[in-house]
């Protein structure tokens, strides 16, 4: 890229800009996360932010197409022979308890320099930065050599039903990205193991808590006693007087820095032994996972050096007065075998009464740092930052990496910067768009070679 190039890509970037921010004012605003009954993909708010988004790629001058059911969508411009794909997704998780966010969650707040909702570090401002990079090149006469293609999925943080349906009905990139982890880019990615315990209820309780299996509960709603308010002052639990219920108080995070979070289902379970209501989970959680990171009394230690540690969270839990179910995401290093960790927790589930019953696996995934896409994506990151001390890193998430073969999870967070996906008050610092649309224009030049 030549330095005229450079000067009129980002001044057109400039320029753009606050048409990007409107558009993910826009796709904030429609509140796309999926409840446990709902009918999926039948579902309004899928529905509607998929619409939003097809309407917006189509005025962009792209060809698109929306699947009629609604599970995915997508979005192509160029000619040639190769279709590079660019992965997105359009669901986000649920906004958890609405008092812990400063602003609406779905209403984009700017505060302190930073962007805030639900949505804006995961998944939909970072997808929307890749298309405007692309649109500051094509408004400046930028002629790509490939298919460009942006893929919508609207079910990423579920089961992957849009995008599993997208890849068996339609043509799948030679290669590309998903804008949805951090710089530099993430060139291995954990095995995600999620799964359900059950076991017969004989405490005599009924409840449900808990979001999804991914994130780590941060707030229970219970019915108010004096007993169990002793319970957690003498455990020294954080909690809330809420008339005529209180609320348990954790700390959310994803499931993939589990071992950084509050589990409030742990807390609430734990209160309810002390009063003399004990249940099949609370001794599995006291025993295995209070003062355990990472479930060792489990699996023992498990880590290794491309990915790290063994993650495990209990994301939700529902005693109905037959049983009790315990809802689980597990993060597995890339070299520990799935086999290995169903066995260990099928045997140690077993001593408290508990049968193990599988809900979703997804595969790890592994380029070597010498492929080309890997190689490709470097440099353009070099070239826009000048950062050359940072390099390819693993993770504990699950993008749409995993849906193909020569993808990876490219951006948008920059080296150092806090995430905050999936918890209250979820923000990006405006200016960071910026550096990573710029990331972006370098890539899709450097495509064209």
């Amino acid at each position: 890229m030549t330095p005229d190039e450079k000067a009129h890509y980002y001044g057109r970037m400039e320029k753009n800009f606050p048409q990007f921010l409107k558009a993910m004012e826009r796709l904030v605003a429609v509140p796309s996360y999926l409840k446990e009954d709902d009918d999926y993909p039948h579902v309004p708010a899928i529905k509607k932010v998929l619409d939003e988004t097809m309407a917006l790629m189509k005025d962009l001058g792209y060809r698109t197409y929306a699947d009629p059911d609604g599970y995915y969508g997508w979005a192509e411009i160029g000619e040639g022979d190769t279709l590079i794909g660019v992965l997105g997704h359009l669901d986000v998780v649920p906004p958890g308890l609405i008092d812990d966010w400063k602003s609406d969650p779905f209403t984009v707040n700017y505060r302190d320099g930073k962007a805030y909702g639900r949505g804006v570090q995961d998944d939909k401002g970072p997808t929307l930065t890749a298309v405007y990079a692309v649109k500051a090149l094509l408004d400046e006469g930028f002629t790509p050599n490939y298919r460009l293609r942006f893929i919508f999925g609207t079910d990423e943080e579920n089961l992957w039903r849009g995008i599993k349906v997208y890849m068996e009905k339609e043509e799948k990139p030679d290669f590309g990205f998903t804008p949805d982890s951090i710089f530099p880019l993430i060139h291995a990615e954990k095995g995600v193991l999620e799964y359900t315990l059950h076991a017969s209820n004989e405490s005599g309780l009924t409840f449900k808590a808990g979001d999804a299996y991914n994130v780590v509960p941060s707030y229970v709603k219970a019915p108010k006693s004096q007993a169990l308010i002793e319970a957690l002052k003498n455990l020294h639990y954080e909690y809330r007087d809420e008339g005529e219920t209180v609320g348990i108080l954790g700390k959310g995070m994803h499931a993939q820095f589990a071992e950084k979070g509050v589990n409030a289902i742990h807390r609430y379970l734990l209160a309810l032994e002390a009063m003399g209501y004990p249940t099949k989970a609370a001794r599995f959680v006291k025993d295995n996972l209070e003062g355990h990171l990472f479930a060792e009394p489990i699996f023992g230690d498990v880590k290794d050096d491309a990915s790290g540690e063994l993650k495990f969270n209990l994301g939700k839990i529902e005693l109905t007065e037959k049983e009790e179910i315990l809802s689980i995401d597990m993060r597995l290093p890339v070299t520990y075998p799935k086999e290995k960790a169903v066995e260990a927790i099928t045997q140690k589930a077993a001593e408290y009464g508990f049968t193990y019953h599988e809900f979703d696996w997804l595969k790890p995934v592994y380029l070597p740092l010498d492929s080309p896409i890997i190689k490709k994506l470097m440099d353009s990151y070099v070239e826009a930052t000048g950062d050359t001390e940072h390099k390819p890193l693993s993770s504990g998430g699950a993008t749409y990496a995993r849906a193909m073969d020569n993808c990876v999870a490219y951006g948008i967070i920059l080296p150092g910067v806090e995430k905050s996906e999936h918890m209250p008050n979820e923000n990006m610092v405006v200016d960071d768009y910026k550096t990573a649309m710029k990331i972006y224009i370098h890539t899709f030049v450097n495509f064209n070679r």
